[in-house]
């Protein structure tokens, strides 16, 4: 039974959206805890690490007496805000942590785990407090991957290595400075830069689980190169699972298959991508922008496919030949998309570091990059 070129094109504008809403599906989420005492820098912290001012304009949810979610829409983060270390009731505020915590670890649904716990302390207080040492105990009875930040470090004397001995828990201790800070000596006024943030992102992103890496990329702010570096990463781990796939589909012996199944992975690739260099998470936002490229670059992808496809038509070349050159052709072809539109987005961000992404000014370079028509 023939299909008509509209029913054709109906077929593969919902193979296109399936393959959108999938894609988002997948996008994960990425849940870390972060204490500290009043006043010790955290939320300054998770604004310079973090794109979107999470810990400004996001939603904050209690969780426990004092514990605050923070998340926002379209964003894959979310923050478990701990407050009240210093407090002399910090055993009540223990058990109730704990229950969150056993919680979230018993639930089969790992977006819900906690994947990395941030604990906080002021480099000038020179002291690690009992409270925070049983934090980070609790977080390792329950596998909670502990980094210890020394916020607001200006001079260590020792204390990282104090801290190391004396937390054992802790998987990372590393001293930040999440702003500029303008100092005195001897009158004259010196100026210390942002230190630290870069190690603490390559620290964190040693713990995540797999899973949650795409979130964990999509969540860090661009401004930062180490956050740009593992979104780069991770982009390209989607290039190289998606040429995986291209080649498998573009190999089927089946004449003319590989001109639809192609479409829809490379839709599902360049949406990944959005994903992992901070596009929201937004079926809207994404659908825009992969249908404006890929209404560009459609007709040349399968017009491609439909080259190779011929050969499993000729008799005595047979269909391991052209299926052959058909899967050469689908690597070659996703790949060259893919790393193009990396190449597109980490421009941006360098160019625009921090700033959100400008979808249709990322398409029409993406465009004259790639040369569709």
């Amino acid at each position: 039974m023939y299909t008509t070129q509209q029913e054709q094109l109906s077929h593969e504008r919902d193979a296109i959206e399936e393959a959108i809403r999938n894609a988002i599906k997948g996008a994960g989420k990425v849940n870390i805890l972060v204490a500290g005492k009043t006043g010790v820098g955290k939320s300054t912290l998770i604004n310079t690490v973090f794109r979107g001012d999470l810990a400004e304009t996001g939603s904050g949810r209690p969780v426990t007496q004092n514990t605050q979610e923070i998340t926002k829409p379209g964003h894959p983060l979310t923050i478990l805000d701990t407050k009240g270390l210093e407090l002399k009731d910090f055993a009540e505020i223990n058990e109730t942590l704990e229950k969150e915590l056993r919680d979230r670890a018993a639930d089969f649904d790992g977006e819900r785990h906690i994947h990395a716990a941030w604990v906080c302390i002021h480099e000038d207080g020179r002291r690690v407090e009992e409270a925070e040492i049983n934090l980070c105990n609790l977080l390792g009875s329950y596998k909670v991957p502990v980094i210890v930040v020394i916020t607001k470090a200006r001079n260590d004397q020792n204390f990282s290595k104090e801290v190391r001995d004396v937390i054992k828990q802790a998987c990372e201790v590393v001293r930040v400075r999440a702003v500029t800070e303008e100092i005195e000596v001897d009158e004259e006024r010196i100026l210390l830069p942002v230190k630290g943030i870069d190690d603490l992102i390559a620290a964190t992103a040693k713990y995540i689980p797999e899973a949650q890496q795409r979130a964990y990329a999509n969540a860090l702010s661009s401004k930062n190169l180490e956050g740009l570096k593992q979104k780069k990463k991770q982009a390209e781990r989607e290039v190289n699972m998606a040429a995986g796939l291209a080649g498998t589909a573009a190999a089927v012996p089946i004449p003319f298959s590989d001109a639809f199944a192609l479409v829809p992975i490379q839709v599902g690739m360049l949406t990944k991508i959005g994903i992992t260099y901070g596009m929201e998470v937004s079926t809207a936002a994404i659908t825009t922008m992969v249908g404006s490229i890929i209404g560009s670059s459609a007709a040349t992808l399968i017009g491609r496919a439909f080259v190779t496809n011929a050969l499993k038509l000729i008799p005595g070349v047979g269909s391991a030949a052209g299926g052959a050159l058909a899967a050469t052709t689908a690597v070659a072809l996703t790949k060259a998309l893919g790393a193009a539109y990396i190449a597109v987005l980490h421009d941006f961000c360098e160019q625009k570091p921090g700033a959100e992404l400008d979808i249709e000014l990322i398409t029409s370079e993406l465009k004259r990059r790639m040369k569709f028509s």
